[in-house]
């Protein structure tokens, strides 16, 4: 395979493959954080129930996870370039449907599912492609450039929501004005990638089918990672799809910025913390990314009962160094059991697990907060996760003193 390094030295006037691969993935996660301060505004402008925006959400994170497994390898056997166009132009149609949402509700499923679709193709693509340009920075840029994205993504159509005008439309025509730059500038960046000899039509279906699987030796550590893993998706996807809501409800302020910033500070928060803690050992990670976790939960429930931003705000940079840790070290616990050539396979079964937490919880929440209402459902989201990803750290704990005992 070709190196980025390599083919990015023999033509001038091209763009780096790292940094513009970096900024395309961050791009794409902006775009998918965009339309969570606007769900209150969805809700308002079409009545619709908390259950309803939840399932806004959910169906994101289904439609990326079936076009992560699907798609995943495809780039393997076409080249980069042709898969990330194909993910751009499907990524600027969600804009589109983005832009008619005003004629109903409808709009907004359909935008979701092409955007889930999109940034699952991209995603598989575009972390291949920063593997390929650099495996040392490629490998962070993959880490940090998604939370960093949906840092933005959420501050800025915040602010474009308080401070600009049309505010279910702005946003993404902006973003579909970057997504079209980013489709012309794409060819002048070198491909990093060199397509497999003998790709046909059947190995290309070949590499559509999904392959989920994980090897004997990293079963126990995935078992063990599990809790963790899904408190600390659960968690994500509570603060993506209901807690721009939920501000509003226990605090009363209607500024969207508001919202947009206890968003943000998750996002910004765990991408720090990886950067900072990358070096750190697996157990490390996840020892201090579940106290993390629980802390900064109990802060922001806090926060709430007092009707507090800058507490909430508090809160949430404690959960997010906990929520960027704790997926850090539960990557770092499955991963090195497994070959090269059962890397695949292990990171798919992680995700699909990663994103049913991140996704049905949320739609459970919906119902709750329907039922409940805002407040009552993020004390028991909160006391579930904290309760959750403490048990699991308990059980890590207890199967190292087996493992040391028995040696």
């Amino acid at each position: 395979m070709a190196t980025g390094q390599a083919v990015g030295g023999a033509a001038q006037g091209r763009l780096g493959p790292l940094a513009f691969h970096a900024a395309t993935l961050a791009t794409f996660f902006a775009a998918s954080a965009a339309p969570t301060p606007l769900y209150r505004i969805y809700g308002e402008t079409f009545a619709l129930s908390p259950v309803f925006v939840t399932l806004i959400f959910a169906v994101y994170a289904v439609a990326l996870l079936s076009a992560l497994l699907v798609a995943g390898s495809l780039s393997d056997h076409l080249g980069r370039r042709p898969v990330i166009l194909s993910a751009l132009l499907l990524e600027g149609l969600a804009m589109g449907l983005f832009l008619m949402v005003h004629r109903g509700p409808g709009w907004l499923i359909a935008a979701r599912i092409v955007q889930g679709v999109a940034t699952g193709i991209a995603g598989a693509a575009l972390g291949a492609a920063l593997l390929d340009a650099d495996r040392d920075r490629g490998a962070l840029v993959n880490a940090i450039a998604p939370l960093g994205g949906m840092a933005a993504g959420a501050l800025g159509t915040s602010a474009l929501i308080q401070y600009g005008p049309l505010p279910l439309h702005l946003v993404y025509g902006l973003l579909l004005c970057a997504f079209a730059a980013l489709a012309a500038g794409l060819w002048r960046v070198p491909e990093t990638a060199v397509r497999r000899p003998g790709a046909t039509p059947r190995t290309i279906l070949a590499a559509l089918r999904p392959r989920v699987a994980v090897p004997p030796r990293a079963r126990r550590a995935l078992v063990l990672v599990t809790p963790i893993n899904l408190a600390n998706w659960t968690l994500g996807g509570f603060y993506l799809s209901l807690v721009p809501s939920l501000v509003v409800s226990a605090t009363g302020s209607p500024a969207p910025l508001t919202g947009g910033a206890v968003v943000t500070a998750l996002m910004l928060a765990g991408a720090v913390a990886v950067f900072l803690r990358r070096a750190v050992p697996a157990d490390g990670n996840l020892a201090f990314g579940v106290i993390a976790t629980a802390l900064g939960v109990l802060t922001v429930v806090a926060g709430i009962h007092a009707a507090s931003v800058p507490v909430l705000i508090l809160g949430t940079l404690l959960t997010g160094s906990g929520f960027g840790t704790s997926f850090l070290g539960c990557v770092g616990t499955i991963m090195p059991l497994a070959g090269a050539d059962e890397r695949a396979g292990l990171l798919a079964a992680f995700y699909v697990q990663s994103y049913l937490a991140f996704s049905l919880p949320a739609v459970l929440a919906g119902f709750l907060a329907r039922t409940l209402g805002y407040g009552p459902t993020a004390d028991l989201y909160a006391a579930a996760i904290v309760a959750v990803a403490l048990a699991g750290l308990a059980g890590l704990r207890l199967g190292s003193a087996r493992d040391a005992a028995a040696r």
